[in-house]
């Protein structure tokens, strides 16, 4: 519906543009158009959604069996939001997002191997065994975290852009936060800045309806969350979340805004999410039908499964193929972790800013 990692260099402002009030549209609930995508593309979201579901089930089992300690908070339900953001991705662009991160890695490029280390607490990890779930990173990959700060992500990746911008390098900061997190005061401080200096910054709001264990109706007066922008001239769009395509190309739309320089876009993406804020979560703020009547209608998963099979791209052995290799892949992450070694006691002393 439209409606392990340093950071960048420091960046300074560039020249204001003239204001303009934002035409947005009201919050009314259509289906948004589907991109036009070829077969090949089709079926690498799919692997890339099911990579994360599978991914994300494994990660469940090891924290059921104590392997993976703290937090834990799993993107099962929501993997059409980052699949079809990012690819539209280029190569300069940066991501950063909040505690709920592991699918946005596995999109992004780092090893499945690597992120189930990390949230093992092992040496093979992305952040050494020293981050967890929540705090990941990759230079190379440009991907920026994985935070715990309810919303303190948002205003880092203002900072990203602000350096994209400074360093004239082309990219945009896909900056992802919850639907928990946009009632924050530095959330709306980034939005003023960010227009303010025209940043090349997409802010990706993921409503998946439940900031934790209360409902949107419950936390926000307004609840039209693509329009929060519109105090400060955001223009934004409204996307059904749960289908990767109508995803893909509200995303290209609101990129044609961000790279032609005329600042920030925010896009809403509905979803949901089928387990518990966190692991810890028994989420009982909800119904079971609730959960079991999004699974069998809306599930981005299946439904492109069926797009798929409708239209003779691939037929049902060659998906079975593609969930056997996935499988094999996240089997390989979890023996990785398993017996990757524990962080040497001399970890705790590096990485630590010290002051003069």
């Amino acid at each position: 519906m439209v409606k392990n990692a340093k950071a960048n260099k420091p960046a300074q402002s560039a020249a204001k543009a003239p204001r303009t009030i934002a035409k947005t549209k009201p919050p009314a609930r259509q289906r948004a158009p589907k991109a036009q995508v070829a077969s090949d593309d089709l079926l690498a979201y799919y692997r890339e959604m099911l990579l994360i579901r599978r991914f994300e089930e494994k990660a469940g089992q090891l924290y059921g069996m104590g392997l993976i300690g703290g937090f834990c908070h799993l993107y099962i339900g929501q993997e059409a939001v980052v699949v079809g953001a990012q690819a539209n991705a280029q190569p300069q662009d940066s991501v950063i997002t909040s505690y709920r991160d592991h699918g946005h890695m596995l999109v992004c490029g780092m090893d499945p191997k690597g992120v189930m280390a990390e949230l093992t607490g092992r040496e093979g990890g992305y952040s050494r065994g020293k981050g967890g779930s929540m705090h990941m990173f990759s230079r190379e990959k440009k991907f920026y975290g994985g935070h715990g700060i309810v919303g303190g992500q948002v205003p880092m990746g203002t900072g990203l852009a602000f350096a994209h911008k400074y360093n004239q390098d082309g990219g945009v900061c896909f900056t992802y936060f919850g639907d928990g997190s946009i009632n924050q005061g530095q959330v709306y401080e980034s939005f003023n800045m960010a227009q303010l200096w025209r940043l090349p910054v997409l802010y990706i709001v993921e409503n998946n309806k439940y900031g934790m264990g209360t409902s949107v109706s419950r936390a926000s007066a307004t609840t039209a969350l693509y329009q929060r922008g519109s105090a400060h001239g955001i223009p934004g769009a409204q996307v059904d979340g749960m289908d990767v395509m109508s995803v893909k190309a509200a995303t290209a739309t609101a990129l044609d805004h961000v790279r032609g320089g005329k600042g920030p876009y925010i896009l809403e993406m509905l979803t949901y999410r089928y387990r518990g804020h966190s692991m810890s979560d028994p989420a009982k703020y909800r119904s079971k039908d609730e959960v079991s009547k999004v699974r069998s209608e809306q599930d981005p998963i299946d439904n492109l499964r069926e797009v798929i099979l409708k239209t003779k791209v691939a037929d049902e052995n060659a998906l079975k193929e593609i969930d056997r290799e996935i499988k094999a892949i996240v089997t390989d992450a979890a023996e990785f972790a398993k017996n990757s070694p524990e962080p040497n006691p001399a970890e705790l002393y590096t990485d630590i800013l010290v002051e003069a």
